[in-house]
């Protein structure tokens, strides 16, 4: 039987009801664990929370630890749970293909890679109609890099400030984090420029982006015109003529930021960006591995919500659900460029890979879950907007869909970060409540909430029940 367990805070809310009864947990005991964790798993692996949490079983958007205790999931294993934990369909189309074929490469040929690039490919626009299959963001980002130059014949790639994009040595250029950052040569012919974040930039007003939650800051601008918007376009244009030669490879932009908690541009940035970027003979990639597969509510994928169609796409976390795999989706002329010389990726597109991304687009389509994105994620985000309304510590709430960041201020006139002990408490709360949510931001002062998709307003009413007695908590100290 499920454990019950007391908080340390007590909360009114009261946890949804969940009927899966998850396996008795047999391994070894928690110290046991802790003790391999610092003797045989790198320490660059860290954990979350003071008391890490021994996780043992997971459904749908619930996760449950050895002593049986049941968590909301509401960062969803960093983005990357799109359709639930252990979801019926995919884990039934998984264990089918385990017993028929595992693994072949791309030396011969399999049903589910054929079928699995036909579907992927005609849910994207055209000319971004061919696909390669790798194994995770970072090694897609690296291939997208890696084809932008061979296809332009430039060298340079233009990045936000606060963009996270991958730890290879190829993309750490293009993370612009200070954290990710090690002390050796990287990054050569990368460009960093500034973010153009309406809430924490220079410029930035109560209607720039494309989110049922405005900033707090006020606009002045006439209808139909964006201040901050075209300040933030000439910075880019300073970047394109200060730090980049005449002809660049590429600009690569994730639709919403991730990492760094959530970050949205004015509407119509992303536009003139990729149209000077073309000017100057580069390409446009749109880094999807967060705002993809329909979790942005509106659109299937993120650079729809700005109007524009990219040049190369890179895919990966809810692409599998969990499983380890990830895509470039480009146009044939720049795919074309890849085959000059041989490019190989043994296990990239192997038919398990195949067989569960087909499962995992099968599951949205049925389970409504782009829709519900766009329902549950808005009604999530008005109801935290009433939180920043009432706590002088929440600066922001933004985001689009079930893509959400609640940005922690010490208060709203200077916008300063809040110190980390005091986002630290208030996080471990949630914890104790039952609800897990990420963190980002340069100062970990950003909560980063992006579910698996299939969670309900009711458990919308519990996680904000529980985050608003966290606030209350932390008021009181």
């Amino acid at each position: 039987r499920q454990q019950k367990w007391k908080s340390s805070v007590s909360t009114q809310a009261k946890m949804p009801p969940c009927d899966f009864v998850p396996e008795k947990y047999e391994s070894y005991p928690y110290e046991r664990m802790r003790k391999i964790r610092e003797q045989n798993i790198s320490p660059s692996l860290r954990t979350y929370y003071k008391k890490p949490l021994l996780l043992h079983q997971g459904h749908m958007q619930w996760l449950f630890d050895y002593e049986g205790r049941r968590y909301l999931d509401l960062f969803a294993g960093i983005v990357t749970v799109s359709v639930g934990h252990c979801h019926p369909k995919v884990t039934m189309a998984t264990q089918k293909q385990l017993l028929r074929l595992w693994h072949t490469t791309n030396i011969y040929m399999h049903p589910s890679i054929h079928e699995y690039a036909e579907k992927l490919t005609s849910l994207l626009p055209d000319p971004l109609k061919v696909v390669y299959l790798t194994n995770s963001g970072s090694e897609a980002n690296d291939l997208a890099m890696f084809m932008a130059r061979l296809y332009t014949r430039n060298f340079d790639i233009i990045t936000f400030r606060g963009a996270y994009h991958g730890g290879s040595p190829y993309t750490l250029g293009l993370t612009s984090i200070g954290h990710y950052k090690h002390g050796v040569a990287n990054g050569f012919g990368c460009a960093t420029t500034m973010l153009p974040d309406v809430f924490r930039g220079p410029w930035g007003g109560s209607r720039c982006r494309d989110s049922p939650v405005q900033t707090v800051r006020q606009c002045s601008c006439p209808e139909g015109v964006c201040h901050a918007n075209s300040q933030y376009i000439e910075q880019f244009k300073d970047t394109l003529n200060t730090s980049v030669p005449e002809k660049i490879a590429g600009f690569i932009a994730e639709p919403i930021q991730g990492v760094n908690g959530a970050v949205q541009y004015p509407r119509n940035f992303l536009k003139e960006a990729y149209q000077l970027v073309r000017e100057r003979g580069g390409v446009c990639i749109s880094d999807e591995v967060q705002t993809g597969f329909g979790r942005t509510g509106s659109h299937f994928w993120g650079f729809q919500t700005h109007d524009v169609v990219p040049d190369i796409v890179t895919l990966a976390k809810g692409i599998g659900n969990g499983f380890p795999m990830a895509a470039v989706v480009a146009t044939k002329e720049i795919a074309r460029s890849l085959a000059q010389s041989l490019h190989f990726n043994t296990f990239g597109g192997n038919p398990l890979a195949c067989i569960v991304g087909a499962a995992v687009l099968d599951a949205i389509e049925e389970d409504g879950l782009q829709k519900n994105s766009e329902d549950v994620g808005t009604y999530m985000l008005l109801e935290l907007a009433k939180l920043r309304d009432k706590f002088e510590i929440i600066g922001d709430v933004r985001g689009k869909g079930l893509m959400i960041g609640v940005e922690m201020v010490t208060d709203k006139d200077s916008r300063h970060p809040l110190p980390a002990e005091d986002t630290n408490q208030i996080w471990e709360d949630c914890k104790d409540m039952g609800v897990l949510i990420g963190r980002g931001g340069l100062h970990g002062q950003t909560f980063r909430i992006k579910p698996p998709m299939c969670i309900t307003k009711k458990d919308v009413d519990f996680a904000v029940e529980v985050f608003n007695t966290a606030l209350r908590k932390h008021m009181e100290r």
